[in-house]
């Protein structure tokens, strides 16, 4: 099976304040890095916490270093946000916060505390008819103790997201099982990096050639964008080859 060409919808690999990269040199290696392991297709998704908001002053600079970024990652990156459930998210417009070119907002599952606030954002998501993808569900305290709430999670299309990090091991053996449950009952609808340093690179090889030895061919969806609805593995793979000509 050959590999694909990966398209990664959660990084933190363009400076913004949070705890991904510290700089724009920080951030060009770790785009580098992804492009050397098999990644077409890299979204920067800064966090938006309750502490950390999308102000205007952040926006700009973020999009500052996005475009500084942009031309000299060696890959396609494209912008998007990656949002902690808040209150105050329920009374805005979170298309501003979509992955880009797509109607995706990405929103993560807490790791600890219960789960109705993010349900509440997901469903505020999808009155603004996008679509939620729900980042690392098997990191989760309230699934990890409780499986049936995967139900309510991927529901009505929402995608639910495993991080490659928690296939390959580093946070845990619980978190490792679930992950690993998730996409073999094809629950999991991608599989991304979630990468945030040179410590925690935006790597999706290792975990692919994973995913291949458990499941088959039916790994190459979880890696080549299929379930972001806006790419395939070909066409990431043709852009990978224009922009090396």
């Amino acid at each position: 099976m050959d590999e694909p060409a990966f398209v990664d919808c959660h990084s933190h690999v363009v400076p913004s304040g949070d705890d991904g990269a510290a700089s724009l040199e920080e951030g060009l290696e770790l785009c580098s890095d992804a492009a050397a392991h098999g990644t077409a297709v890299l979204f920067a998704t800064p966090h938006v916490w309750p502490s950390l908001t999308l102000s205007r002053e952040r926006e700009r600079a973020i999009r500052a270093a996005f475009a500084d970024l942009r031309p000299r990652a060696g890959l396609e990156l494209r912008l998007g946000y990656e949002l902690t459930p808040a209150p105050p998210l329920l009374d805005e417009n979170l298309a501003r916060y979509a992955l880009e070119d797509t109607e995706l907002v990405l929103v993560e599952a807490p790791f600890q505390g219960p789960l109705e606030l993010l349900l509440a954002v997901v469903e505020r998501i999808e009155e603004e008819r996008l679509r939620p993808v729900i980042a690392h569900p098997e990191r989760a305290e309230a699934v990890l103790s409780d499986r049936s709430r995967l139900d309510e999670l991927g529901r009505d299309g929402r995608l639910l997201q495993v991080n490659a990090t928690s296939l390959l091991g580093y946070h845990g053996p619980r978190v490792e099982r679930l992950a690993w449950e998730l996409v073999e009952e094809g629950r999991a609808a991608i599989v991304a990096s979630d990468g945030h340093r040179l410590t925690r690179p935006a790597r999706l090889d290792a975990a692919f050639a994973a995913a291949v030895e458990r499941v088959g061919e039916r790994a190459a969806v979880l890696f080549d964008g299929s379930a972001l609805g806006a790419f395939n593995a070909a066409r990431s793979r043709s852009r990978a080859g224009s922009r090396g000509a």
